[in-house]
């Protein structure tokens, strides 16, 4: 696996508790974002580098996580139906801020339309959704800590799926390796992916996803 692990309790102390962040394993140029599919989808992905197939459908909404642990809750550690593979997928990071700037909040927040009319307008005009969720603990607790998921549609989706992507591994072994340990060992035993905090380098684009709010 290429993915760079830590044990999940020094992970756990060096990560920042409250607020809106970006946590995600990243290098110079590129983060990595998660995804999980059935077989069918995960196959064609991993064979060719980039999402489709007769599985794949590009005319639905399709969400992107950074976060491992969030995605650990929603796949079930790859055990929910049609999540049981779970990839990661590299990006440049240049590519992931393009897509968070072509986001709309996928419910209205008060502190960043000033009112329901802008907000509407602005899903009208962008074709990602931007949701920020409370981020959780390996047993699927809430935690303290926003998670982002941002969700893509239409040509963005095209964009993501077809030419965005640098590399696709499938990583279900190790989240397999994993679940077992923490049922076995708990925490101490867990093992999750290296996650530092992202930055857009953008201040007006950090104001407007509220990076380091506590709410709204």
């Amino acid at each position: 696996m290429q993915l760079q692990t830590i044990s999940y309790t020094l992970q756990d102390e060096q990560a920042p508790k409250p607020g809106k962040t970006i946590l995600a394993q990243q290098d110079t140029d590129h983060i990595i974002v998660y995804q999980a599919y059935n077989r069918q989808i995960a196959d064609y992905a991993l064979t060719y580098q980039q999402l489709g197939g007769p599985d794949f459908s590009y005319e639905r909404m399709s969400w992107i996580k950074p976060g491992f642990l969030w995605m650990m809750y929603r796949c079930g550690w790859a055990a929910k139906e049609g999540q049981e593979n779970v990839l990661a997928i590299r990006i440049r990071k240049t590519d992931f801020i393009y897509l968070l700037r072509n986001t709309a909040y996928s419910t209205f927040k008060r502190k960043i339309y000033a009112d329901k009319n802008e907000w509407k307008q602005d899903l009208e005009q962008k074709e990602g959704r931007l949701q920020w969720d409370p981020d959780h603990d390996p047993y699927g607790r809430e935690i303290e800590r926003r998670a982002i998921q941002v969700g893509l549609k239409g040509s963005l989706l095209q964009q993501f799926g077809r030419e965005m992507i640098h590399s696709i591994e499938n990583i279900t072994g190790f989240v397999h390796e994993q679940k077992q340990i923490l049922d076995k060992k708990g925490v101490d035993g867990l093992s999750v992916p290296v996650e530092t905090l992202f930055k857009t380098q953008d201040l007006v684009l950090d104001q407007w996803l509220g990076l380091g709010r506590l709410n709204g």
